[in-house]
């Protein structure tokens, strides 16, 4: 029973973040860009208020997936660089955290370019 409700809490925190940007692109002009911008900040935002653990605690998967998720070990590995290495680690702890996402995201849209033919929108 307890997984059940597991998948439940992930399900609805996950859904919530998805039927947001739809509402975001449907009701305003805002482009994907932004909002995939404002999505990563809320991240950032709710790891520097120090929440972001008690919603993952409860969401799992529900947020650390999403784009907020990302965020979020942007900003816990930067706090985390500024504490060992100071002021430097503003720029290298983020990326620290979240290189191996990254990495992944290069190299399977490198895989993919050369899989699949690109074309435009008409």
């Amino acid at each position: 029973m307890q997984i059940f409700l597991d998948y439940l809490c992930v399900f609805l925190v996950g859904g919530f973040v998805c039927m947001l940007g739809e509402v975001l692109i449907i009701t305003t002009n805002i482009t994907s860009a932004r909002i995939l911008v404002t999505f990563v900040l809320i991240g950032v935002f709710l790891e520097a208020i120090d929440v972001f653990d008690y919603i993952s605690n409860f969401a799992k998967a529900g947020i650390n997936v999403p784009i907020i998720g990302f965020g979020a070990s942007l900003a816990k590995g930067a706090i985390g660089a500024v504490k060992t290495h100071g002021f430097l680690g503003i720029f290298t702890g983020g990326l620290t955290a979240t290189a191996g996402g990254i990495a992944a995201a290069i190299g399977f849209a490198f895989l993919f370019g050369l899989i699949f033919k690109s074309h435009t929108k008409k």
